[in-house]
């Protein structure tokens, strides 16, 4: 899949449950987003699980959501469909890529 000019690559970070093997693996739960600029539509999204269904679910929660005004949704979408022990770190990983990208969109210094 090639990605429109007007898109880009954010990452979000935050720490899973200490026995969660995606912690024991990598140390830290991440997902990269790709996000239209103008629209902040989420066009892609894929996280470093361990098992691929998680990205399968996580594509069908997140995309075509906005990230930066469609939180409430997600959350319920995560709390309600994703009952996995990432699912504090995926709510914390997509508030640190909305942080992220509000600071792109305002000009602001990115803290990588």
């Amino acid at each position: 899949m090639n990605y429109p000019e007007n898109s880009l690559y954010i990452v979000g970070n935050s720490k899973s449950q200490l026995n969660n093997p995606i912690t024991q693996l990598y140390g830290q739960f991440f997902i990269g987003f790709v996000v239209e600029i103008e629209s902040s539509k989420i066009i892609d999204v894929e996280c470093n699980a361990i098992i691929s269904l998680t990205n399968k679910i996580l594509k069908d929660i997140l995309i075509g959501e906005k990230i930066t005004s469609d939180y409430e949704t997600i959350k319920n979408q995560i709390t309600q469909r994703y009952l996995g022990s990432s699912q504090k770190a995926i709510l914390v990983a997509f508030k640190d890529a909305q942080k992220k990208y509000i600071d792109f969109k305002s000009g602001k210094p990115l803290e990588l």
